[in-house]
């Protein structure tokens, strides 16, 4: 299945969206966090700052998201992980709602209160959560109540390769393979579950090998690549659409940054992100646009500077924006 021209600018612009707002958050989230600024005698305070809390950030996992989501409608779901930015920006959640969210304002799309790990849209059909493996239950219960309806509406849930090894996988797998749900299961393997290698969690080199125990196709993506992507999900889109059930797929991709910021890191080879940087997925893409003749500089001033206006505008809205008062503490917790 090849992307069309709209397809193929539309996944370039949106992954050069989703790198920019992540490589601003890198400097956003460090704000009052590091000495001179700590006055309590701590070399990072992880609650002080914009952006209190952890902060999981997907830049160079750009490919995944724009290649399965460029196949959605609207009325499809997706459900993402703990680093859930690169997800909702692909699936259309608006930005300065979510950036506002991040911050833990008013204005954000849960009024403050999820921050960046617990995203929800509903207008999008979009969620996330920060338990590992906990979006493929509930994409389970959103494929079935779509096919219930009588609808061709699909539901593509994302999750790591460490959480290929939760049983929420293997018992949302097979109850989708039993009831013929159409889920698309898409594992992001960027090798590194928090600190632990896959080679040493992971008793098969591809979690895609697994969908044969359920019975339905596993798809290994082998680079991080938007067209490659693009195209495994389109068969597997269109198969669950048909009715015909689930489909694995698994996407080799690269994390730049750490497991969350702040991570030192130390359990990574010295040189290894500099090496993936080098196979950086958005210039291929550019380059790939440019060799059929859909991408001149000019053009591509223009994209560059829409992504970076959306992405600047979004962190003033969340910068400008009220906190919630104290009393919405209380608020969509208890029913009446």
């Amino acid at each position: 299945m090849n992307p069309t021209t709209n397809q193929l600018l539309w996944m370039y612009e949106t992954m050069l969206v989703i790198r920019e707002f992540e490589e601003t958050m890198v400097n956003v989230y460090l704000e009052g966090k590091l000495p001179p600024n700590i006055q309590k005698g701590l070399a990072f305070d992880i609650g002080s700052g914009p952006v209190p809390g952890e902060m999981h950030l997907a830049a160079g996992q750009e490919p995944v998201a724009v290649g399965v989501c460029a196949h959605l409608k609207k009325e499809d779901t997706v459900t993402g992980t703990h680093r859930p930015h690169h997800f909702a920006i692909a699936k259309g959640v608006p930005l300065d709602r979510m950036a506002a969210e991040i911050f833990g304002k008013v204005t954000g799309l849960g009024r403050g209160k999820g921050g960046h790990m617990h995203l929800f849209d509903p207008e999008h059909k979009f969620s996330c959560s920060g338990i590992i493996g906990a979006g493929m239950p509930p994409a389970c219960g959103s494929a079935l109540a779509g096919k219930k309806l009588g609808t061709d509406w699909v539901t593509a849930t994302f999750f790591g390769e460490g959480a290929a090894n939760q049983g929420s996988f293997h018992e949302s797998l097979n109850l989708a393979a039993l009831w013929k749900l159409p889920v698309v299961f898409i594992c992001e393997d960027n090798k590194w579950a928090i600190s632990v290698e896959k080679s040493v969690s992971t008793a098969i080199p591809s979690n895609a090998d697994r969908a044969a125990a359920y019975g339905v196709p596993g798809v290994r993506v082998e680079h991080n690549d938007a067209l490659e992507v693009f195209a495994a999900a389109g068969d597997a889109v269109a198969r669950a659409r048909r009715g015909e059930g689930p489909t694995l797929i698994e996407v080799k991709t690269d994390r730049y940054l750490g497991h969350f910021q702040g991570d030192a890191e130390v359990y990574r080879p010295k040189d290894e992100v500099a090496e993936l940087r080098k196979h950086d997925p958005i210039p291929a893409l550019e380059g790939h646009l440019r060799a059929l003749g859909l991408l001149n500089d000019q053009a591509d001033a223009e994209i560059r500077s829409r992504a970076h206006r959306r992405v600047t505008d979004a962190y003033d809205f969340a910068r400008a924006t009220a906190y919630p008062e104290p009393e919405e503490a209380l608020y969509h917790v208890f029913a009446a």
